[in-house]
């Protein structure tokens, strides 16, 4: 896995690419709440993402409870068949906010 990111006017941009496995799921979920401690807007693009594991699962539901408790927004963008199919059958699809 790979994270990059870019920030545009007061909006943190994450773009992750590769496999967000265990071995991987620390460095994703370190990378969201840093965003969130420059901003208090996370967007994270996973156009080049085809898998996430429960420990990247993880680290979306972080996002989305900092984004929550500190009156932000997390927003998940290009997200790939392989990855909508996970979030679809663990309801995951539902609670996070996906564009």
């Amino acid at each position: 896995m790979n994270i990059e990111e870019v920030k545009v006017d007061s909006v943190i941009q994450l773009n992750a690419s590769g496999k967000i496995d265990a071995l991987s799921s620390t460095e994703f979920q370190n990378a969201i709440l840093k965003g969130f401690q420059k901003s208090n807007e996370v967007i994270l693009n996973m156009k080049e993402v085809n898998y996430i594991s429960s420990a990247g699962l993880r680290g979306l539901i972080i996002g989305q409870k900092t984004a929550a408790s500190k009156k932000g927004h997390f927003t998940i963008i290009n997200v790939t068949d392989p990855v909508k199919d996970i979030l679809r059958v663990t309801g995951l699809d539902k609670t996070l906010v996906i564009k």
